[in-house]
């Protein structure tokens, strides 16, 4: 018997394109947010990936915030104190 292996895998229909910081990472201490949505683990998600990218960006500081409900948008205060202080943002659900 013989057996016949297919691939479904396909060549990509969108050309690569490469991805470029917005900010330069390496001018300097830059203040990054970490906006949790509220979903449960959310937080506990965006202190571990802080803590990974404090490795590879030593002079990055990280700022917490929690939305507190998945089910609404970033309240406008929020919004304004998270722009206001961070010149990155990641913003990550939790389950």
């Amino acid at each position: 018997m013989t057996v016949r292996f297919l691939d479904p895998r396909a060549d990509p229909g969108a050309p690569v394109e490469p991805y470029l910081l917005g900010i330069d990472v390496t001018a300097g201490p830059i203040d990054i947010g970490m906006l949790a949505n509220g979903f449960p683990d959310s937080v506990a998600f965006l202190d571990q990936l802080a803590a990974s990218l404090a490795e590879v960006l030593p002079e990055a500081r990280f700022r917490h915030y929690d939305k507190g409900d998945a089910s609404i948008v970033v309240p406008d205060e929020l919004l304004a104190e998270v722009t206001g202080a961070c010149q990155a943002v990641v913003a990550a659900y939790g389950h």
